[in-house]
């Protein structure tokens, strides 16, 4: 006789090694839960084309299962109360190391899990400030003070986005970006790609995330564009 055995289900977390330690995060896949990846035209824009999650380590089944996994675990009605439980006494939680938000009501379950668990700081990446539906959760998100929702930016040369809390890529560090608020420039490249210490992602005063490119990846699209000479990206 053949017998089920339940499987009690939960979320997946990933714990990537250059978050601080203990930082988790819950994740999608890349490219087909990002509908802000592509412009208006279709093309998928600049910065996902030489997004870390689309090779490597994301590549590897297991990291695929879960995404895979994850996208139709949240639909579970005690997906809420099992994310609260497991990062209730988190201090820093990240969303989406790849992917994004690809539904509102994915977004009005993960704004009750961020006001649930007020002690920990969330930090946002998402490029679905270009669809109107998801204005009033983007809104109701922000409001939290305990999350950071930062507009990801469609260029690799500095260009900036409208936004409170916003991030945007550049060729080198030395790349000059017209700004004149609050920045800061991740330097994790220079700490064998670890946050280490650094917390500007998860801090709401700091407006601008500058993120200097590197990878074969980058190198590539920056090359076959032209918007850099040979000069070696990191």
């Amino acid at each position: 006789m053949n017998m089920m055995i339940a499987v009690d289900p939960k979320p997946k977390f990933s714990e990537t090694s250059k978050m601080p330690k203990g930082c988790l995060s819950w994740s999608l896949e890349a490219l087909s839960t990002c509908a802000g990846a592509h412009d208006d035209d279709g093309e998928i824009v600049d910065p996902c084309k030489i997004c870390y999650a689309r090779g490597g380590f994301y590549n590897m089944p297991v990291v695929k299962e879960a995404r895979e996994y994850n996208k139709k675990d949240w639909k579970r009605d005690a997906w809420v109360d099992d994310m609260v439980e497991r990062i209730f006494t988190k201090r820093l939680f990240r969303w989406f190391d790849s992917g994004d938000c690809y539904t509102t009501k994915l977004a009005w379950k993960m704004y009750s899990v961020m006001k649930m668990t007020p002690n920990t700081e969330h930090w946002f990446p998402t490029r679905n400030y270009k669809f109107d539906k998801y204005k009033v959760v983007l809104d109701a998100m922000a409001l939290l003070p305990n999350v950071v929702v930062r507009f990801s930016s469609d260029s690799i040369t500095g260009g900036l986005v409208d936004g409170a809390n916003t991030s945007t890529i550049v060729p080198y560090v030395e790349t000059p970006v017209n700004f004149h608020g609050n920045s800061e420039v991740c330097f994790a490249y220079e700490r064998d790609g670890k946050c280490d210490t650094c917390r500007s992602c998860w801090d709401k005063d700091v407006q601008l995330i500058i993120y200097p490119a590197h990878g074969r990846m980058a190198k590539k699209v920056y090359k076959e564009k032209q918007l850099i000479k040979l000069k070696e990206l990191s």
